[in-house]
């Protein structure tokens, strides 16, 4: 489900429209203002989440447009899609062009000139040998780079599970994106009493990155990449090579004392989401630590 709502007061938002996918609601959602809304969406009749496009001209009635899915996900079609196949979102708009997080399926290039009629364009595969349940979690696009950040998310505690990855795809050509390369795996600091992250408890991989690049507030994406990795805290690379990327610098909090939250299983760090701002504040949301706010010195 999805709730178009007026903030014109913002300390009493109201809602003003209500679009249902008749099924279990969406995940993570696009809009950048204008009509429409781009939604990760679980809808009757498909496996896993698909893309819908709906037109909120009228935000008391939105209609949906649009819709796209990875071949096999209607109920009925076959062959079977890719294992773990589910749009994650957001789904990243680019003019005409979006790029969908598409979990086992991959990376997944649309063309949505004519929003009625979503066009595929072109698709990479990260699974196997990686992670194929949420085997992409994030796309983001680099301006005027050719090249887009990808990265799975890390789903069992103790790393139980297949790698997960984060990558530069070189994206000049649409219709065949190509890996150009994978970041460094995180390594504890020399102190830690632990040799590898896999065996700090909790999760250990790659989650969020810094999106709502629509917005103006938020830090346009340049050559750092900032990345929250769960048990080894924010992580943050350069990628002015984009062949090589290279850990700049880092932020882990304490591992929490109290247990705030049901996750992680082992009581340890488990940085979720992060958002830098237009000042260059970095916001990291912890499960159990509660929100912490830092800036980047690149000392």
């Amino acid at each position: 489900m999805r709730y178009p709502r007026h903030i014109s007061d913002p300390v009493n938002p109201k809602q003003v429209g209500h679009y249902q996918t008749g099924h279990d609601g969406t995940h993570r959602n696009y809009y950048a203002g204008g009509k429409y809304m781009h939604l990760a969406a679980g809808m009757k009749g498909y496996r896993g989440n698909i893309y819908v496009i709906v037109d909120i001209s009228d935000p008391a009635k939105p209609v949906e447009v649009g819709r796209w899915w990875v071949p096999g996900q209607k109920e009925g079609e076959t062959p079977a899609p890719p294992q773990a196949t589910s749009l994650h979102g957001p789904p990243e708009v680019v003019g005409n062009t979006v790029f969908l997080s598409y979990g086992g399926a991959g990376m997944v290039i649309v063309d949505i000139a004519d929003v009625a009629k979503p066009k595929f364009v072109g698709r990479l595969s990260f699974s196997p040998p990686y992670i194929p349940f949420i085997g992409v979690h994030t796309i983001q696009p680099v301006p005027g780079k050719n090249i887009a950040v990808v990265n799975s998310e890390a789903i069992r505690e103790n790393c139980n599970e297949p790698a997960n990855h984060a990558s530069v795809v070189d994206i000049s050509n649409l219709a065949r994106p190509r890996l150009v390369s994978t970041f460094p795996t995180p390594l504890p600091p020399a102190e830690a009493p632990y040799k590898s992250f896999c065996e700090k408890g909790g999760r250990f991989g790659p989650h969020n990155q810094n999106q709502l690049q629509h917005n103006p507030f938020v830090k346009k994406q340049d050559h750092l990449i900032y990345l929250t990795y769960f048990n080894a805290g924010l992580r943050i690379y350069d990628i002015s090579a984009s062949t090589a990327p290279r850990e700049v610098g880092y932020y882990m909090p304490p591992d929490p004392q109290k247990r705030r939250g049901v996750l992680p299983k082992g009581l340890a760090v488990s940085s979720e989401d992060v958002l830098v701002d237009s000042r260059g504040n970095i916001f990291v949301t912890d499960k159990n630590l509660g929100l912490y706010v830092l800036r980047y010195t690149g000392e």
